[in-house]
C-alpha cells in the first residue's frame, strides 16, 4: 500500500530529461491524436447505431477517399493509430490504479471500524463475564462442597454396602451351619473368598482386613466342622476302601477290574466328598502359602495343589519322607535313582485311576485342573526338595555329582515323554540351573569330556573305522575317535536341551564349541607328527576325522534347536553390542550359524592337509616324469612308420606312480575328500605337463602323435573311474595336443587367420572351430611354432 502522502500524485517522470524540441513535437502529436479521435468519434456517431465496421469504413473513406494515390498515407495512418492506441492504454491505466487504491483504502477503513466495534463488544462481554463469575463464585463454592459431600456419602454408602454384603454372607454361612447344610455353607464361603480376591485392588485397608478376617474366621470354623464331622477321615477312609495309594501296579489294575457290589456307593461318596473339599480350595489358598523353594532356583510361579489331591498325596508324601530322609538304609546319597524311580512308579500306578475316576469329577464341576498333572506336580515337589537338600552335599564329588545329573536327566526324559509332564511346570532342570550347581555342572562336563577325548585319542582303535568291513556304511571312513567325539557332543546336547532358559543353553553351546576347538588342536598336533608320512593311513584318518566333524557341524547348524539358539544369541549380542552390524545382520538373515567359527577353522585345516598330500604326490610324479621330459620329441617316428602305437617307455614311471597313489588315497580317503584331492592334483598336473614338457620341447609329426597317444589313451583314462570326461580337467594338455596334431593345411590356415586378425572375433571363431577354448591366442601361436613339420613355402 502507498503512503498517504503519495495517493493521487501523478506518475514520476523518467530519469532522463528531454529537450524543448522533443517536448514540442510530443505536444503536437498529442493534439493531432486527440483531434483525430474526436473526428473519429463524430464519424462513428454519424453512422447507424455506431456500428464498429461502419465506423471504420467511414474513417477510411474520409482519410483516403477515392484517390488511389492517397493509399500511400496508410502506413503513416497505421503508425499514427498505433501510437494513439498506446496513449489511450496508458491513460486508462493511470486512471484505473488510483481508483483501485481508493477502493482498497475505503474497505480497510470499514474493516478497521468493524474491528473497533468488536473490540468494544469484547471488552463489554469480558467485564460482564467477570462480574457474573464474581457473583457466581459463592454459588460455585457452595455447589462444590455439596458435590464433595455427595461423593463422600456415595463412597460411604458403597463401603456400607460391602460391609452389609459381607455380613449377609456371614449370616448365610451361620444359618447353613446351624441347619448342618455344609455344602451350601462351603459354596457361600467360596463366593466370599472370590469377593476377597476382587477387593485386593481397593485401597480401603480396613475393609480388606475385615473381609479377610471374616473369610478366615468362617474358613477355620468350616474346616474344623468338616474335620469334626469326619469329612477328612471319611475321605481318607473312602480312599482306603479303594486301596489307595496304589503301591504296586497290580493294585491299580485291581481297582479297575474288580467292582464289588458297593462300588457305586463308594464312588458316589468319593465324588461328594471331593466336591466339598474342592469348594474350600479358594479360601484355603488365601491362608495357605504353597511350599516354595528359595528364589535362587527360579521356579515358575504356580498355585498350590488342589485340596483333595493334597489329601490323596499325604500317604505317599509320608512314605517318601520315611524312606528318603534321615538315617534310613534307603536314603543313600549315592543312589538318587532309588527315589527317582519310586516317584515314576507312583505316577504310573495312579495314572489310570486319576484319569478314569478323578478327572470326570473335575470336569463335572467345570474345573480346568488336570488330575494326573496335579498329582505329578505334588510328587515333583518332593523330588525338588530332595535335590535341593542333596546337591550341596555332593557338589564337589565329581563322580557322585555326575551320576546324580545323569539320573536326573533320565528321570526328566521319562517324566516328559511317558507321563506328559509339561516343561513349563517346575522340574529338576530348575534345580540344576541354580548358579552354583550349574557352574559345577559345566566344570564337571568339561572335565569328563576332556578325559574322554584323551582316552579316545590314545586308544589303539582310535584311527580305525568301526564300519571298515561294511562298504555301504563306511562311505565317510570315519575313524573311531571322531565318531566317539561327535557322539559325546550329541550326548551333551541332549543333556542341556531342556534347560529352562536360553542363557544356560548358550553357556553349554560355548562349552561344545570349546571342546570342538580343543579336539581340532589335538588333531593338528597328531597331524604334525605324521607330516612326513602325509599319505600314510593315520594322516588320512585325521583328514577324514576333520572332514566328518565339519560336515556334522554344518548339518547341526540347520537343526531347529540350534537355529533357536542362534536367535537367542543374536538377542544377547544385540543387547551387549559385542558384534558388528554386519555380523548381526548375517546372524539375523541366517547366512551364518552358531558353528561357523569352528567350521571355518576345520575347513582351513582340511584344505592345508589336502594341499600337503597333493604336493607330496605331485613331487613324486615330477620325479617320475624326469625321463619323460627328456624324450626326443623331434626325432620320433611318425604314426605311419609304426605298426601299432604304444605308450612311451619313459612315461611308465609317471603313470605307475600316479596310478598307485590314486588307488592308495581312494581307499584311505572318504569319497568327498578324494574327489577334491584328485581334482587339485589334476589341476597342477595339467599345468606341469603343459609348461614343463610341451612348451619346453619341439615336436615333429611322430612326437606330436606320441604325445597325443600318451595323454589321451593312457593319462586321461587313469581318471575315468572318477568322472565321465577326464579330458575336460586337462584343458591345457588336451588343446595343446589338438594344435600339435592338426594336419598341415589346417595348421597353416589357422596360423594365417591368427596373424591377419589378431585379437579379432574371427580368430576366436577359428580357434573354437578346431576345439580350442581355454588357450589364449598368443599361446596358440607359440604352440604352432613348436611344430617342426611345416612345409617349405619359400617365405
Amino acid at each position: 500500500m502507498l503512503p498517504a502522502g503519495e495517493i493521487g500524485e501523478p506518475p514520476v517522470t523518467p530519469c532522463c530529461s528531454e529537450n524543448g524540441d522533443q517536448k514540442k513535437n510530443l505536444k503536437e502529436k498529442s493534439d493531432i491524436s486527440i483531434a483525430a479521435l474526436v473526428e473519429n468519434e463524430q464519424v462513428c456517431e454519424g453512422t447507424d447505431n455506431g456500428d464498429l465496421p461502419s465506423c471504420v469504413s467511414a474513417f477510411i473513406e474520409k482519410e483516403v477517399g477515392n484517390d488511389l494515390k492517397s493509399l500511400k498515407k496508410l502506413d503513416k495512418l497505421i503508425e499514427q493509430m498505433t501510437e494513439n492506441k498506446m496513449q489511450l492504454e496508458e491513460q486508462a491505466i493511470s486512471s484505473e490504479i488510483p481508483k483501485r487504491i481508493h477502493t482498497a483504502l475505503k474497505k480497510a477503513e470499514e474493516s478497521k471500524q468493524f474491528l473497533n466495534q468488536f473490540l468494544e463488544q469484547e471488552t463489554h462481554l469480558f467485564s460482564s463475564i467477570n462480574s457474573h463469575l464474581l457473583t457466581a463464585q459463592p454459588w460455585m463454592e457452595d455447589l462444590g462442597a455439596m458435590i464433595n459431600q455427595i461423593e463422600e456419602i456415595e463412597r460411604h454408602l458403597a463401603y456400607l454396602k460391602w460391609i452389609s454384603q459381607i455380613e449377609e454372607l456371614s449370616d448365610n454361612i451361620q444359618q447353613y451351619l446351624m441347619t448342618n447344610n455344609v455344602p451350601e455353607a462351603a459354596s457361600t464361603l467360596v463366593f466370599m473368598a472370590e469377593l476377597d480376591i476382587k477387593l485386593q485392588e481397593s485401597s480401603c485397608t480396613h475393609l480388606l482386613g475385615f473381609m479377610r478376617a471374616t473369610v478366615k474366621f468362617w474358613h477355620k470354623i468350616l474346616k474344623d466342622k468338616l474335620t469334626r464331622q469326619g469329612i477328612y477321615p471319611y475321605f481318607t477312609e473312602i480312599l482306603a476302601q479303594l486301596h489307595w495309594p496304589f503301591i504296586a501296579p497290580s493294585q491299580s489294575q485291581t481297582v479297575g477290574i474288580s467292582r464289588p457290589a458297593s462300588a457305586p456307593e463308594i464312588y458316589s461318596n468319593l465324588e461328594t466328598l471331593f466336591c466339598q473339599l474342592l469348594k474350600l480350595q479358594t479360601s484355603d489358598e488365601l491362608f495357605t502359602e504353597p511350599k516354595q523353594l528359595p528364589e535362587k532356583y527360579s521356579l515358575p510361579t504356580s498355585p498350590s495343589v488342589i485340596l483333595p489331591i493334597q489329601i490323596m498325596l499325604t500317604p505317599l508324601q509320608k512314605r517318601f519322607r520315611y524312606h528318603f530322609r534321615g538315617n534310613r538304609q534307603t536314603n543313600v546319597i549315592s543312589k538318587p535313582e532309588w527315589y527317582l524311580a519310586q516317584v515314576l512308579l507312583w505316577i504310573g500306578n495312579h495314572t489310570q485311576f486319576l484319569d478314569e475316576k478323578i478327572q470326570p469329577i473335575l470336569d463335572k464341576v467345570g474345573s480346568s485342573v488336570n488330575a494326573r498333572l496335579e498329582f505329578s506336580r505334588g510328587l515333583m515337589m518332593l523330588i525338588l526338595e530332595k535335590l535341593a537338600a542333596d546337591i550341596p552335599c555332593l557338589l564337589y564329588d565329581d563322580n557322585l555329582f555326575c551320576h546324580l545329573v545323569d539320573e536326573v536327566l533320565l528321570f526328566e526324559k521319562e517324566l516328559h515323554s511317558v507321563h506328559g509332564y509339561p516343561s513349563t511346570f517346575a522340574n529338576c532342570m530348575h534345580i540344576l540351573s541354580e548358579e552354583t550347581c550349574f557352574q559345577r555342572w559345566l566344570t564337571v562336563e568339561r572335565k569328563f569330556a576332556l578325559q574322554k577325548m584323551d582316552s579316545m585319542l590314545s586308544s589303539e582303535a582310535a584311527w580305525i573305522s568301526q564300519y571298515k568291513d561294511i562298504t555301504d556304511v563306511d562311505e565317510m571312513k570315519v575313524p573311531d575317535c571322531a565318531e566317539t567325539f561327535m557322539t559325546l557332543l550329541l550326548v551333551i546336547t541332549g543333556k542341556y536341551k531342556n534347560l529352562p532358559t536360553a542363557s544356560r543353553k548358550l553357556q553349554f553351546l560355548e562349552l561344545q564349541k570349546d571342546l570342538v576347538d580343543d579336539f581340532r588342536i589335538r588333531l593338528t598336533q597328531v597331524m604334525k607328527e605324521e607330516t612326513r608320512a602325509s599319505l600314510g593311513f593315520r594322516y588320512c584318518a585325521i583328514l577324514n576325522a576333520v572332514n566328518y566333524i565339519s560336515t556334522v557341524l554344518a548339518d547341526w547348524a540347520d537343526n531347529v534347536f540350534f537355529l533357536q539358539l542362534q536367535q537367542a544369541a543374536l538377542e544377547v549380542f544385540a543387547e551387549n553390542n559385542t558384534l558388528s552390524k554386519l555380523q548381526l545382520g548375517q546372524l539375523a538373515s541366517m547366512e551364518s550359524s552358531v558353528f561357523d567359527d569352528m567350521i571355518n577353522l576345520l575347513e582351513r585345516l582340511k584344505h592345508d592337509m589336502l594341499t600337503r598330500q597333493v604336493d607330496h604326490v605331485f613331487r613324486e610324479v615330477k620325479d617320475a616324469a624326469k625321463l619323460y621330459k627328456k624324450e626326443r620329441w623331434l626325432s620320433l617316428p611318425s604314426q605311419s612308420e609304426q605298426a601299432v602305437m604304444s605308450l612311451s617307455s619313459s612315461a611308465c614311471p609317471l603313470l605307475l606312480t600316479l596310478r598307485d597313489r590314486l588307488l592308495q588315497l581312494e581307499q584311505q580317503l572318504c569319497f568327498s575328500l578324494f574327489k577334491v584331492f584328485w581334482q587339485m592334483l589334476v589341476e597342477k598336473l595339467d599345468i606341469y605337463i603343459y609348461q614343463e614338457i610341451i612348451l619346453a620341447n619341439h615336436f615333429n609329426e611322430g612326437g606330436a602323435a606320441q604325445l597325443h597317444f600318451d595323454m589321451t589313451r593312457n593319462l586321461f583314462p587313469l581318471f575315468s573311474h572318477y568322472c565321465k570326461r577326464p579330458e575336460n580337467y586337462f584343458k591345457h594338455v588336451k588343446e595343446a595336443c589338438i594344435l600339435l596334431n592338426l594336419n598341415v593345411g589346417s595348421a597353416l590356415l589357422l596360423r594365417d587367420v591368427l596373424q591377419s586378425t589378431s585379437g579379432q572375433p574371427p580368430a576366436t571363431a577359428a580357434l573354437n572351430e578346431v576345439g580350442i577354448y581355454k588357450l589364449a591366442q598368443q599361446d596358440v601361436e607359440i604352440l604352432l611354432n613348436l611344430r617342426t613339420n611345416w612345409p617349405n613355402t619359400g617365405k
